[in-house]
C-alpha cells in the first residue's frame, strides 16, 4: 500500500459552483516534493489539512473532521473504464491518491501512517454536490457516484508531519465494530435505515453523521 500522489488545488473562478464568489479548488494536481499536513481547525474556520491547498466553501468543505479527502486509484481506474477518458491523479478532487488500499472499505476510525511522521482518521465518505459535477462535466454525475457506492474517505490528522508521492501507508488500528466509510456513505444518502447501525463508531464518526444518526434513532425507535 502507497501513496502514488498528493494533490494540492488552487482557488479557481468556474461558472458550476454555489460558492458567492464562483471559486473553487476542487481542481486538484500532484505535487512534487513533500507537503505539511496538520489539523486546520474547526469546520467553518479551517480549511484543508494540507498546506497550499485550498478549500474555498467552508460551509461544506474542511475543517478538521474533513482536513484531507483520499481516493483509491483502483477506484479511478475503474471509473476510467465507465467514462471511456483518462481520470489523473486528484482527477475526483482528493489530497492523496493511493494504491493497494480499499479505502470505501476502510473502517470508520481506522488508522493510517503515512510515511514516516503522519497519522490520519477516517471519519467519513464524500458525499458528491454540483460543484463535483461541473468539474467532471458528466451528466447525472451525482446520481451515478452515488449510486456505485465508492465515495472515498475524509480523514482526521490524528499526527502532523510531512508526506509526498510514493511513501507507504500502513494501516496501525482497525477498530472491531465493522462500520465502513461505504456503509456510512449509503446511510446518509440512500439508505437513511442504515442510521443506527453506524453509531457504534460514534467516537470516531464525523459530528454531523453522528447528528443525524442520533436524530434518526430519536425519531424512529424512541
Amino acid at each position: 500500500m502507497k501513496l502514488l500522489s498528493v494533490n494540492l488545488g488552487q482557488a479557481r473562478a468556474v461558472p458550476y459552483t454555489d460558492h458567492p464568489e464562483g471559486v473553487t479548488g476542487i481542481d486538484k494536481r500532484p505535487v512534487a516534493g513533500p507537503v505539511r499536513v496538520a489539523a486546520p481547525g474547526p469546520k467553518g474556520i479551517g480549511g484543508s489539512g494540507l498546506t497550499g491547498d485550498a478549500v474555498c466553501s467552508l460551509k461544506h468543505h474542511g475543517g478538521d473532521d474533513q482536513a484531507v479527502y483520499a481516493m483509491a486509484r483502483e477506484d479511478l481506474d475503474a471509473w476510467e473504464l465507465d467514462l471511456g477518458r483518462a481520470l489523473p491523479d486528484g482527477s475526483f478532487g482528493e489530497n492523496l491518491t493511493t494504491e493497494g488500499l480499499d479505502v470505501s472499505g476502510a473502517l470508520i476510525g481506522e488508522r493510517w501512517r503515512i510515511g514516516a511522521e503522519v497519522v490520519l482518521e477516517v471519519t467519513s465518505g464524500r458525499i458528491p454536490c454540483r460543484t463535483f459535477q461541473g468539474h467532471l462535466g458528466e451528466e447525472r454525475w451525482v446520481r451515478r457516484f452515488t449510486e456505485r457506492g465508492a465515495p472515498g474517505a475524509y480523514l482526521r490528522v490524528i499526527e502532523p508531519g510531512e508526506i509526498r508521492a510514493g511513501d507507504a501507508v500502513e494501516i496501525v488500528r482497525r477498530p472491531e465494530h465493522g462500520v465502513t466509510v461505504a456503509m456510512e456513505f449509503r446511510a446518509k444518502t440512500t439508505r437513511r435505515e442504515l442510521l443506527p447501525r453506524l453509531l457504534p463508531a460514534r467516537d470516531a464518526l464525523h459530528p454531523e453523521t453522528v447528528e443525524a444518526a442520533d436524530k434518526y434513532v430519536a425519531r424512529y425507535n424512541s
